[in-house]
């Protein structure tokens, strides 16, 4: 019975911000347990690249170009998914941009609003526009957050105050859609191994001084978020919604 719980066949989950790290790897995970999986992100070479490596392994997969800064292609996704597949079940909005690493008062009013756009409100307008789908069968919607979002660093301001929207916004979620079925629930992922995180990673010496920090004494792999995902897409986390998740070696206990 828990096995089955597990199982993601016929559903259709979207996953922005997949044609690497994180999101990639969620992306196969939930294909590997049974979804149609829409792989998003900015560019089209690079989500069919994926789609493609995907369909080799005998999953099923489509790669759809959407920019979640931008409104009306985050419409068109929604309209492209529901072309391919009939439904909505399930939405990971993994992608986010940080375009600074600086102090809040050197950072200008235009880099506010870029990362706020694409980390907060393109995955309400993304949620928002396949709510009519979500209602339906009951959907999953899962947000992809940050330690930032709970406990900011030096140099990450805004990233952390949108990263903690994004939090606060999926509670939300969780309280006013739980009435149709819907559960909303958010990943804090710590520091993990992908291009996003490469200037703390690439840097031995500080590296070596975080990791030594962590309880676990390591950085992540994107892997290591597919299982959470799964467990929140899947019937296995049917009670579960405006929870915060936090998969990050044991950062926040530092």
């Amino acid at each position: 019975m828990i096995k089955s719980q597990f199982n993601l066949k016929n559903k259709a989950c979207v996953v922005t911000g997949a044609s690497k790290g994180i999101g990639a790897s969620i992306a196969r995970g939930l294909a590997e347990f049974g979804a149609k999986v829409v792989i998003s992100s900015r560019k089209q070479e690079a989500v069919d690249a994926l789609a493609t490596a995907f369909v080799a392994d005998g999953l099923e997969a489509v790669g759809i170009a959407c920019h979640m800064g931008n409104a009306q292609q985050i419409e068109q996704l929604v309209a492209q998914t529901v072309d391919k597949y009939g439904r909505i079940d399930v939405i990971i909005n993994n992608a986010a941009t940080n375009p600074v690493f600086a102090p809040m008062e050197q950072i200008e009013d235009s880099v506010f609003d870029k990362i706020m756009q694409v980390n907060v409100k393109g995955p309400l307008l993304l949620c928002k526009n396949a709510l009519p789908y979500l209602k339906k069968e009951g959907g999953s919607i899962i947000n992809i957050s940050s330690v930032e979002g709970l406990k900011p660093s030096f140099g990450l301001s805004l990233y952390s105050v949108s990263k903690a929207a994004l939090i606060s916004l999926t509670q939300n979620m969780a309280k006013e859609w739980g009435k149709y079925g819907i559960r909303a629930n958010v990943i804090c992922p710590g520091l993990i191994q992908t291009k996003f995180s490469a200037a703390l990673w690439k840097n031995e010496a500080l590296l070596k001084q975080l990791e030594g920090q962590l309880p676990l004494n390591r950085m992540g792999q994107p892997d290591e978020m597919a299982g959470l995902a799964l467990f929140l897409a899947s019937d296995a986390s049917t009670y579960c919604t405006g929870g915060v998740f936090v998969a990050d070696g044991g950062q926040m206990l530092v």
